[in-house]
């Protein structure tokens, strides 16, 4: 055999060895299912496919997301049934975190993105009647404004049971002495809140719990359209007791700011680096996911629609969505 010969297979071979490598750096995930979990949110799937991109990219073989309330979905993770989920509030779930077994069970670190929550009503009524604060509702005129059903109380449309404001909002019914006054009506949030989206380009009073980023923003516009109910004091159940939700302009709308984590099992974390830095890198700006909600709302609502929506998301912020991505690898190298 040719010297020639033997150094050019040798040649092939040395790259063929190189190209493998720089692979399986590529791709650290390849062969390995993923199992991503979400709540019934349709304003979630967003952020929740977004992450799921980003898995594939590292080579991981996604399964179809599974839905779940929020208690079950740390239930879940922590009992190593799923893998990851992408909305994790802080400080509104962290019950559900510290319950299902914290830092032991669950990597959580960085800030996927940001988000506020409290009452609001519709600014017209608000400014004809001189209401800034949800304890005026116990005045029984004004609260006889927000009925919707006839019984002489509010209609204060709320959050489903298991999504963690719920029992928010029942404590500071008690705590500002409005239970004679205000219906906590729950459900289908989707349904509720379009019917007082109904009721709003009606011309008629709306008292709603939301939280934002999520569509109906889009439609009643903070600050333009409607406004946000301060309340008389901090007052939160549990744990949280004694924790001041008063916001940095001074405002107290009985909610604090909370943070947007993603959450991944710890086990899973531990085994796959890669995840974890995924999870702790990436950052999703709150205007990007309103402005995602609002295209939902308009009709865009399939998962053909949110498909679309993620990936001209990455293609406008390549860059940025590569730069997560380098990130993860480099964390296995």
């Amino acid at each position: 055999m040719k010297p020639c010969t033997l150094f050019t297979r040798a040649l092939l071979a040395f790259s063929l060895i190189i190209g493998i490598n720089a692979f399986a750096n590529d791709r650290p995930g390849q062969g390995v299912k993923i199992q991503m979990i979400k709540t019934n949110e349709a304003g979630e799937l967003f952020q929740t496919r977004l992450v799921m991109k980003a898995l594939e990219q590292l080579g991981y073989d996604v399964l179809p997301h599974q839905e779940m309330s929020h208690p079950l979905m740390y239930v879940s993770l922590a009992n190593g049934d799923a893998d990851i989920f992408a909305t994790h509030w802080e400080p509104l779930h962290s019950d559900y975190y510290k319950n299902g077994g914290g830092d032991s069970k669950y990597f959580k670190r960085g800030q996927y993105s940001t988000a506020a929550q409290g009452y609001l009503i519709d600014k017209k009524t608000a400014e004809a009647h001189g209401i800034s604060n949800i304890a005026q509702l116990k005045d029984p005129e004004l609260a006889k404004l927000f009925d919707t059903d006839g019984d002489g109380k509010a209609d204060l449309i709320g959050c489903d049971p298991g999504w963690g404001c719920e029992a928010i909002i029942e404590h500071q019914l008690d705590a500002y002495g409005l239970r004679n006054n205000i219906s906590h009506r729950q459900g289908s949030y989707a349904v509720l809140i379009a019917d007082v989206i109904t009721r709003f380009k009606a011309g008629q009073p709306v008292l709603y719990y939301t939280w934002i980023p999520l569509w109906p923003s889009s439609i009643m516009k903070p600050g333009q359209d409607v406004v946000w109910l301060e309340v008389p004091f901090s007052a939160l159940p549990g744990g949280r007791a004694g924790e001041d939700t008063t916001l940095a302009n001074g405002k107290n709308y009985g909610f604090s700011m909370n943070t947007q984590h993603i959450v991944v099992s710890r086990p899973f974390a531990e085994a796959h680096p890669d995840v974890a830095k995924l999870a702790e890198v990436m950052q999703l700006p709150v205007a990007d996911i309103t402005a995602q909600n609002a295209l939902m709302a308009e009709g865009q609502n399939t998962a053909a629609d949110v498909e679309r929506h993620t990936n001209a998301w990455i293609r406008a912020h390549q860059a940025t969505f590569d730069g997560w991505l380098e990130q993860a690898r480099a964390a296995v190298k």
